[in-house]
């Protein structure tokens, strides 16, 4: 399909974050049927999740419908072409400007357990700068005051992010998509089955695509849950990816010069898992349990929707 001779999306890759959205993503281009644009999320369709701002190293977003449909351009006739932003389950308006754009598109959704999902968020957005608070039960304790302004970090691009309680209301997500497209142009996964069955939940997405769904691709577990062994550390490379500090702007303008953007992003996060990151810590099992307790109902109300017991996939039969 095509907007004033541009070609748009044939799908959507639409969330969740920290569910194997970024090894499907780099599992799809694998495929010669598929073109998917190297910027992974463009985030263009969410207009109510936009930055306050964003990194440097990480390079321009789209800001019109000609950039963003620029994107696509080398796709071929033969081609389906795709993009992956975790941010479209979660906004309100990114449903209603995919089907504005391209009413036949297809969309694929992953959920995951959302107890772990909202411990591995939080360790993300530790990694990532947009969170300080280090401890989770007091991070989720700041929504209220973060909703209202206050108690944000100064390096979180968006805001709107750190209130994790709307990350897991997973049903409203689902039915904003639902009252706009058929069953048919939408595939819901879960995640566990993703990972347990790589390649099987591959063939599935292909055959849902319409694509070759015999065609050989290689399996990837991309993204996996971190911690920071040291904010000062962390804190380091971040000023030099920034250019920030003495002799930090004259060695990234060297770097700018000979490296292009994306060998830099490599650099950057090849010494960020070296140097800077370790494994995750063990779970806060009461925390969790507690966790668990708040979240059944809408464990049980997405099952009823998805017509899947995941009261029992995931555990939550004696919470």
């Amino acid at each position: 399909m095509s907007v004033s001779g541009q070609r748009v999306p044939d799908f959507f890759i639409v969330g969740q974050a920290k569910s194997g959205t970024t090894a499907l993503y780099e599992m799809l281009r694998q495929h010669p049927m598929i073109f998917m644009p190297d910027l992974k999320e463009p985030e263009f369709l969410a207009s109510d999740m936009q930055r306050r701002f964003r990194s440097p190293l990480s390079g321009p977003l789209p800001e019109t419908l000609e950039e963003y449909l620029a994107l696509f351009a080398d796709a071929t006739e033969g081609q389906r072409a795709g993009e992956a932003s975790v941010l479209y389950l979660r906004s309100h308006t990114a449903a209603g400007a995919i089907a504005a754009l391209n009413p036949a598109a297809r969309m694929i959704a992953v959920f995951r357990e959302p107890a772990s999902f909202l411990r591995s968020l939080h360790l993300q957005h530790l990694q990532n700068h947009t969170e300080n608070q280090r401890d989770l039960r007091r991070a989720l304790a700041l929504e209220s005051q973060r909703r209202a302004g206050r108690s944000i970090p100064r390096r979180s691009p968006r805001p709107q992010a750190l209130a994790y309680s709307e990350h897991v209301r997973y049903t409203e997500q689902l039915e904003r998509y639902r009252a706009l497209f058929p069953a048919e142009q939408l595939l819901v996964l879960i995640y566990d089955e993703l990972r347990a069955d790589n390649e099987a939940s591959l063939r599935k997405i292909l055959r849902f695509l319409e694509v070759d769904d015999s065609v050989r691709i290689a399996p990837l577990d991309a993204n996996p849950t971190l911690l920071l062994r040291s904010q000062a550390l962390d804190d380091a490379v971040h000023r030099f990816s920034v250019g920030r500090g003495r002799g930090s702007k004259a060695v990234k303008a060297t770097m700018k010069t000979v490296l292009p953007l994306e060998t830099r992003r490599r650099l950057l996060g090849t010494v960020q898992k070296r140097v800077v990151h370790s494994p995750a810590p063990p779970e806060d099992d009461q925390l969790m349990r507690e966790l668990r307790t708040w979240l059944k109902p809408e464990v049980e109300r997405l099952g009823a929707s998805l017509d899947r017991d995941l009261v029992s996939l995931w555990g939550y039969e004696d919470v």
